[in-house]
């Protein structure tokens, strides 16, 4: 019991901590997409 509570824990840190890189390259992609097309709008 004690070693699928560990392993399940080291699971969802995992992802968790993965979601976390994901999401702020997502925001990184949304940034600069909107800088594109700010810039297109200003020409």
């Amino acid at each position: 019991m004690l070693n699928k509570t560990i392993a399940l824990f080291c699971i969802t840190l995992s992802v968790l901590l993965t979601g976390c890189n994901t999401f702020r390259g997502l925001g990184q992609d949304v940034q600069k997409a909107g800088a594109i097309v700010e810039n297109a709008a200003k020409k």
